[in-house]
């Protein structure tokens, strides 16, 4: 016979009552370390795809370049939405993290500088991303909103810390240096716009600088 399970007796009322032990909440399983890698590994290539070849780029080609079944893909993102706004998000992550690190390993104006460089990258991808978001139910302001806090964040913690170290004029609004970086994308009429932009991030730090 099994065993019987273990009973914790109560007495209520002169009645004994018998409880089953509760069970204890099973924690949360974190992804398994292959498969984290395998979904930063398809980001990281889908990336790349949709900038080079527009938004259709072929999701097969996308999971063979990254060394990953078919299979893999889908189960990670199981449609080509779902992989467009991974994308998205992901570089918005990217530039919270780079801010954090960058604060901490480089002088006020060397972090600013690249972290603007790296928001250059980022402007790519959203071009080549955003039209297609565009047909997802609610379209992508709901994506876009939940991530401008966090770029605008950033931007303001590089500004405030070069500020604070003389670097920087006190009157610079942090949010001038995004919009000036966003409209050249905008009003670029070439394929190398990324590079008139990588050119203006050091226009506009030394312009950016207080006058002597």
């Amino acid at each position: 016979m099994s065993p019987q399970p273990i009973r914790y007796a109560e007495i209520v009322s002169g009645c004994k009552i018998f409880l089953m032990p509760k069970k204890r909440a099973q924690p949360e399983r974190k992804p398994r370390a292959d498969a984290q890698r395998n979904r930063e590994r398809i980001l990281e290539v889908a990336k790349e795809a949709f900038t080079r070849q527009g938004a259709n780029a072929s999701l097969d080609d996308i999971a063979n370049q990254a060394e990953v079944g078919a299979g893999t893909l889908y189960r990670h993102f199981p449609t080509r939405d779902a992989l467009l706004e991974a994308v998205y998000r992901s570089e918005v992550e990217k530039l919270a993290a780079a801010q954090r690190k960058f604060s901490e390993t480089m002088p006020p104006v060397e972090a600013l500088r690249a972290w603007m460089l790296l928001f250059v990258d980022y402007i790519a991808a959203k071009h080549i991303i955003a039209p297609a978001l565009n047909s997802m139910v609610g379209g992508p302001t709901r994506v876009f909103e939940s991530s401008r806090h966090l770029i605008q964040g950033a931007i303001e913690a590089l500004v405030k810390r070069a500020i604070k170290s003389g670097d920087i004029r006190k009157d610079l609004d942090a949010f001038d240096l995004l919009r000036a970086l966003i409209g050249v994308s905008y009003v670029a009429t070439t394929e190398d716009w990324q590079q008139s932009a990588r050119r203006l991030v050091d226009i506009l730090i030394t312009g950016s600088r207080p006058g002597k």
